[in-house]
């Protein structure tokens, strides 16, 4: 595309399994659902492993909240040399998201308008807007077909997104623990997390570290749906009966809370909630059933039994929803993070399943 442009800023992993991470800039008008219009936008991408002549062997990999598009770092039992999803053999594509901290445009970067940041304006991008941008992306890189589209929590939500836009787009779709719309359950939850930020003093400064403390608190808050009273039961618990203050689990949320501060900002993770909570692929179409039923691709829906903030029956439900999908639920002691953590029996459930229909193709074609 003439109106796109690709800049690398690096390369590196082992022989010919390249890394790079590159920022896409696409300069034509592009419109929000929210009716904002954006003259320009740019995305950071990361690529492992190389496109084959025939162009079928791309994994498009979706992240979730606060992670970044390097996939090898945050799901390293999936993706990496040796791994479910090797560099050798495919196509590895991940962005980050926008309105994220890692390289795409952001409430940190430069109103192109007014030539300050655009902080608290930040013409935010719901999912559905994410993966439209993603599709001049798509069409750079050469990319006609992917071959397997995967993605967790707000990843999922995009894939889903995505495989109902463009339905003959994935030949395989993957959700894990995700849903078809956000739950009121899920929006109180992001919503306490947004007013954590919204009661910081410094949340109404045009800084960068705006909301910092109320950032703390919001991760804090997160973390209690990610995990459940079970992990909490056994990983925090105190040594000793005689213990007052000072207690491990206080200890751990803070530590977790100042963790993520180090590595993000409130602007990107209110917009970022926001984005989540408006995720219902029913707006604007006719139903979320009739919605799912157009996805043609073959799925493979994966939920976590314990998991409080995308309980089973959403994943139930996309399954028994969409057209021939296939179900998988995996029980995690950690609950709704067990996607990033599972690795060996989402390997195993994954492999089954693309091998299915590996073999299901080879025999159609002798027949």
């Amino acid at each position: 595309m003439k109106s796109a442009t690709q800049q690398q800023l690096n390369s590196n992993l082992k022989d010919d399994n390249i890394m790079s991470l590159e920022i896409f800039k696409y300069e034509k008008p592009f419109r929000l659902e929210s009716g904002a219009l954006l003259n320009e936008y740019h995305l950071a991408y990361t690529t492992l492993g190389e496109l084959n002549e025939t162009k079928d062997n791309v994994v498009w990999i979706f992240h979730a909240l606060t992670a970044n598009s390097n996939a090898a770092e945050w799901w390293p039992g999936l993706v990496g040399e040796g791994k479910l999803f090797d560099p050798a053999k495919y196509f590895i594509v991940c962005v980050n998201m926008p309105g994220s901290a890692y390289g795409s445009i952001s409430p940190l970067d430069k109103n192109p308008l007014t030539g300050e940041s655009y902080y608290h304006a930040f013409p935010w991008f719901t999912t559905r807007d994410m993966i439209r941008a993603y599709q001049p992306l798509r069409e750079a890189l050469g990319i006609r077909k992917i071959h397997v589209g995967i993605g967790g929590s707000m990843g999922g939500q995009q894939l889903l997104e995505w495989a109902i836009e463009e339905p003959y787009l994935f030949e395989h779709i993957i959700p894990i623990a995700t849903n078809a719309y956000h739950s009121a359950w899920g929006v109180a939850f992001n919503a306490s997390q947004r007013m954590a930020i919204e009661a910081d003093v410094t949340w109404k400064n045009e800084t960068d570290d705006a909301g910092i403390e109320g950032l703390k608190v919001a991760r804090s808050i997160a973390l209690l749906s990610y995990r459940h009273y079970e992990a909490y039961g056994i990983s925090q618990i105190e040594d000793s009966n005689e213990v007052t203050d000072d207690f491990k689990s206080e200890s751990y949320q803070r530590y977790q809370g100042q963790k993520l501060a180090n590595r993000f900002n409130a602007f990107s993770y209110y917009f970022l909630s926001k984005a989540m909570d408006a995720h219902n692929i029913g707006r604007h179409r006719q139903s979320i059933e009739l919605s799912l039923k157009e996805i043609k691709a073959r799925t493979l829906v994966i939920g976590i039994s314990n998991d409080i903030l995308f309980p089973l029956e959403e994943q139930r439900f996309l399954a028994s929803t969409i057209n021939g999908a296939a179900f998988k639920a995996i029980d995690s002691f950690y609950g709704h993070d067990g996607f990033l953590l599972e690795y060996e029996i989402i390997t195993k459930s994954i492999s089954s399943f693309l091998k299915q229909h590996s073999k299901e193709d080879s025999e159609k074609q002798l027949a």
